[in-house]
């Protein structure tokens, strides 16, 4: 009798150990993926889409268009794009800080995408500001 409780108890506890393990696995798991280490100086920045629309209309419209659909020839349709929704604010923020090369195999456009859209004078508020922006014209 007594042996039979010390297995019950031993796989009682072994059995919670197990449910214990899974579980932080599962919260682990939903939680959101961490950002590549360069994103994460932008992870604080809450960005304000009215004043993203001026700086956007002031900076990324050359290429992208006032309402964000892209030129012939130029800047992608910012408003169903996959790439551009399947970055976190973060990392799009971090994407236009650094710009794309016209040689670069991801760019299927072969148009350079400058640093900052060419306008170095935007903060990185400015950046988020301009991500919220886009963030309103995505369908």
């Amino acid at each position: 009798m007594l042996y039979r409780s010390i297995v019950v108890s031993f796989l009682v506890t072994v059995a919670m150990l197990l449910s214990a393990c899974g579980g932080g696995a599962q919260t682990k798991s939903a939680a959101a993926p961490s950002l590549p280490s360069d994103a994460q100086k932008y992870a604080n920045l809450k960005g304000d889409s009215v004043k993203g629309k001026d700086k956007f209309l002031g900076t990324c419209t050359a290429c992208h268009g006032p309402d964000g659909k892209g030129l012939p020839g130029l800047g992608k349709d910012l408003t169903i794009s996959p790439f551009a929704k399947g970055l976190s604010d973060p990392e799009l923020i971090l994407f236009i800080t650094k710009g794309r090369p016209a040689t670069d195999p991801a760019n299927t456009t072969k148009v350079e995408m400058p640093p900052k859209g060419n306008n170095p004078a935007l903060s990185d508020q400015d950046l988020a500001d301009i991500v919220a922006f886009i963030r309103t014209l995505e369908k």
